[in-house]
């Protein structure tokens, strides 16, 4: 059997073969609360034949949605809007994943259609969405133009590492089986991580330990608030991609700190905390973060996930096969080709790949094809 399509199993919860949709931002919640648009989006991934489907980067603080399109697990009251959710992605046969984050200094943006720069007053004439203050480790902003964050009290982490506990709780209320917590991108989690964010002095910044302790504590409030039979996953930028940044060594460690935590699986990507623009050191190409899913799992000893410009299923398949990965995730080649996982199947020469689809399709394309065969048109 191909790599792509044997099962995969972390703690109690088997993902039926190592396709994961990555969080993809879809900005349609309003007041955080997900509707028809997340079903239908999530749906369609499922039906598609992914193992592991993740709704969006959902906000554990009102304060710490990036756009005030986000969807949120700040409130009981998010809960049930999920729950049709994690119920149809089950009926399909995919794992349910939520990812759990905070924007810090990213936070009160506007939707990338919208420019993708912070939200001010023209926003409230146009779209009645007003700004709020950002919170961040340290009094950087995340960009130029962009207003100075608030440098975060102890009180504040706190509460931030609270949130994502109680997160948890309304993520296993609502269905889910598999948290992934956003600590890469420039996003809150991250920000402490870099120091390029995180220019603290006090034990919340300075060595790397100390820059750590955010992670490594919002992973023991979620492993509080989360079944112990459910898997724990961080999505860490492997790297900075800039001078006094996050390097491979340093999310090594990082990733050591958080599988003591009670971590099962890094999410593997890159860069995001310097502002918009792509770094200098960044050459794109396919599958060109692998590399840290390999160094990751082989010197923490911990299971990864490959991301990032992964679209050839033959190179996915090689990238789990050559022991880089444990999972591969895609999302906007998931976009453009929601059945990507039975095409992979096709392409990959999986055999009955056709049984793969779900019957009210399956049936009927096997159908064709035998007609097409018979004729001798395909």
């Amino acid at each position: 059997m191909a790599h792509l399509f044997s099962p995969f199993t972390l703690r109690d919860v088997t993902f039926k073969n190592r396709i994961a949709v990555s969080p993809m931002s879809q900005y349609r919640a309003k007041h955080g609360h997900a509707n028809n648009w997340h079903l239908v989006h999530l749906g369609r991934f499922a039906m598609g034949g992914a193992g592991l489907v993740y709704a969006e980067a959902s906000a554990v603080e009102a304060d710490g949605r990036r756009t005030h399109g986000d969807l949120g697990l700040w409130d009981d009251g998010h809960i049930d809007d999920l729950k049709p959710i994690t119920g149809f992605l089950s009926q399909c046969g995919a794992v349910p994943g939520i990812q759990l984050g905070h924007a810090g200094r990213k936070a009160s943006e506007r939707r990338p259609w919208h420019g993708e720069t912070p939200v001010d007053q023209d926003d409230v004439a146009l779209r009645e969405e007003a700004p709020w203050t950002a919170i961040a480790p340290s009094t950087i902003p995340y960009a130029d133009g962009w207003p100075l964050p608030q440098e975060m009290s102890e009180g504040d982490i706190e509460n931030v590492i609270l949130s994502f506990g109680e997160a948890a709780k309304r993520a296993h209320t609502a269905g889910f089986k598999i948290i992934e917590v956003y600590a890469a991108h420039g996003f809150l989690v991250h920000q402490f991580l870099s120091p390029i964010a995180n220019q603290r002095s006090d034990s919340w910044g300075g060595n790397r330990d100390n820059r750590n302790r955010l992670a490594v504590e919002v992973a023991r409030s979620i492993r509080r608030n989360w079944p112990a039979a459910y898997p724990l996953a961080f999505r860490l930028s492997s790297t900075d991609w800039l001078e006094g940044g996050i390097e491979i060594e340093d999310t090594i460690e990082t990733a050591r700190a958080l599988k003591a935590a009670g971590v099962d699986l890094i999410d593997c990507s890159s860069g995001g905390v310097g502002g918009k623009d792509r770094p200098r050191r960044m050459t794109i190409k396919q599958g060109f973060q692998a590399p840290f899913a390999a160094d990751i799992r082989r010197n923490a000893g911990i299971a990864t996930m490959a991301v990032g410009f992964l679209w050839d299923a033959k190179v996915c398949e090689q990238i789990l096969a050559d022991d880089q990965a444990d999972m591969i995730a895609l999302a906007r080649e998931l976009l453009d080709d929601p059945n990507w996982p039975l095409h992979a199947a096709r392409r990959l020469d999986v055999a009955d790949h056709r049984d793969l689809w779900p019957i009210e399709a399956g049936w009927w394309l096997s159908k064709r094809e035998r007609l097409l065969t018979k004729l001798g048109l395909r």
